[in-house]
């Protein structure tokens, strides 16, 4: 999983405004207590980053990893 992909699943799954937030500012316990934001900048790996979100923000594994072709960027 590239950064730009977890952007386009972060956007599809919580809408573009929302996404912005919880990457910024939602701390993740599971990956030492960083924001998304501040995890991918230090390098941590987008997959693990993308499923602490998720986890925090109860998304269902159903919703998590695909965006509709329609819906593509």
């Amino acid at each position: 999983m590239r950064r730009s992909e977890f952007g386009e699943l972060a956007d599809h799954v919580f809408g573009p405004a929302l996404a912005r937030t919880y990457v910024r500012d939602l701390v993740l316990e599971p990956i030492g207590g960083r924001t998304a934001e501040q995890a991918l900048d230090e390098g941590l790996p987008v997959r693990a980053v993308w499923a602490a979100l998720c986890d925090e923000l109860d998304v269902p594994e159903s919703a998590r990893w695909e965006v509709p072709p329609e819906q593509r960027r």
